[in-house]
């Protein structure tokens, strides 16, 4: 299990990172990422939480060994290993403020995680970046970083959430999140 507090100040580990108004790539436009790993020398690892694929497990593996599994959402976790469903488990810790999750997670040990009261989630592909590659980005200002938040995980407001974690950043990031697509009907 990790969280924010278990790494060094320079890591965003277990951080929320917002894609940028800007960013138009479809894949992460207005995407919401959990950072589930990250080092300047290594690179980054994530998930997108904002992009439900409209399935459930049972929808896409209906083994019997995913029966137990056969109501967590499906989501798109980004674009890298899209042949690849994975399972995370995601829950809110009240004493440290922070998200806890463990990725990389077998089926018996998505079912555990479940058991205990975690919410899971099953990932089609992964966010990543290399060496480097996120501090640059962030540099950019293609990624804005946000602390991590209890409600990234109601799956009930996922259309909202880039929009509703931009506008209460600041008065400025509010505009940016109303802002149209297209300029020109502004």
């Amino acid at each position: 299990m990790s969280s924010i507090e278990e790494n060094n100040s320079n890591s965003l580990q277990g951080s929320i990172i917002l894609a940028d108004p800007s960013l138009r790539e479809p894949t992460f436009r207005h995407s919401v990422l959990l950072l589930t790993e990250h080092s300047e020398g290594e690179g980054a690892h994530g998930y997108i939480l904002n992009r439900p694929l409209g399935k459930s497990v049972g929808d896409l593996l209906p083994a019997e060994e995913f029966e137990s599994l056969a109501d967590v959402p499906v989501f798109i976790g980004g674009p890298v290993s899209t042949e690849h469903l994975t399972f995370g488990s995601i829950a809110w810790s009240e004493g440290m403020k922070t998200l806890q999750f463990t990725s990389h997670l077998s089926a018996k040990q998505a079912l555990r995680h479940q058991i205990e009261g975690f919410s899971i989630r099953a990932f089609v592909g992964y966010s990543g970046w290399g060496e480097g590659q996120l501090e640059s980005e962030l540099q950019q200002k293609t990624w804005i970083t946000h602390k991590p938040e209890k409600r990234v995980l109601d799956l009930d407001e996922l259309d909202t959430l880039w929009n509703r974690l931009l506008k209460e950043m600041s008065p400025w990031h509010a505009l940016l999140a109303d802002e149209p697509d297209d300029l020109s009907l502004n």
